[in-house]
């Protein structure tokens, strides 16, 4: 009879001791194997994409890209099953206990872990990826609404993942569940919803203009009216994008 296939397991953590700490409790759960071990918030992205893990035990504070960030570039539809790690007792723990997600708050002990990981047994084996996505979507709405709206954007391009500035984003343009961000000549693809971006934006800088288009009002050079509820936005650039008539209100209330 076939044994049971060991469950991956991905450990980001930027301390060296905490990861090593992580490590040699997960060696003692047969079930697991530890597939990777990351540094920072890029190289979790990088690696859920490689390594494919069931669980990552995710470090909230890390640098270049921190853990709730990743989580935002690789999308709630592809985040395997998440254990969060913070050192502070007061970074969004309310959030996550209202979302029913599981975290670790250090210092922890083998069986405040091995308690989480039970939990984490039970939903891996349950039919439950529609209900976790949403707890997932919730947690960034609610920890985006205390934080400063999104500055930079992570895109893969080739094997190279690198930022995009949301101040050189001319316009956002929604193609199913990605986002193109047009800047100037270039464009570069982001796994994410435009509603889900809309609302990680600063709404003074970016008005949605239509379904499938977000501007950047920094980089208009004139609006032009179209028809009695539509409006042609022309960019520095002359890339004209249209408006639709859902969205008249929101452009006549920035137009004097």
């Amino acid at each position: 009879m076939r044994s049971a296939r060991r469950l991956k397991v991905l450990i980001a953590d930027d301390e060296p001791l905490a990861r090593a700490k992580l490590s040699d409790m997960l060696q003692a759960e047969p079930d697991l194997e530890t597939v990777g071990e990351c540094r920072n918030g890029l190289e979790v992205v990088k690696a859920v994409d490689e390594l494919s893990p069931d669980l990552v035990l995710l470090d909230i504070q890390m640098p270049q890209l921190s853990g709730i960030d990743a989580v935002r570039a690789i999308g709630t539809d592809r985040m395997p099953l998440t254990i969060f790690v913070t050192a502070f007792g007061d970074f969004a723990l309310e959030a996550f206990e209202l979302q029913a997600l599981d975290y670790l708050l250090k210092p922890f002990d083998e069986e405040r872990l091995k308690k989480a990981l039970a939990r984490a047994r039970t939903a891996l084996g349950t039919d439950t990826r529609v209900q976790y996505e949403a707890q997932l979507r919730a947690l960034l709405r609610s920890i985006g609404s205390q934080a400063a709206y999104t500055q930079r954007f992570l895109v893969k391009r080739g094997t190279e993942y690198t930022f995009v500035a949301a101040a050189e984003v001319d316009w956002m343009q929604s193609a199913d569940n990605y986002v193109i961000l047009h800047t100037g000549k270039r464009t570069a693809m982001i796994r994410e919803t435009l509603a889900a971006l809309e609302e990680q934006l600063d709404p003074r800088t970016f008005l949605r203009i239509r379904a499938s288009a977000i501007v950047n009002l920094e980089r208009v050079a004139a609006i032009r009216p179209w028809s009695s509820t539509e409006f042609q936005f022309v960019l520095r650039d002359g890339t004209t994008v249209q408006s639709s008539r859902r969205y008249r209100d929101r452009i006549r209330a920035i137009i004097p």
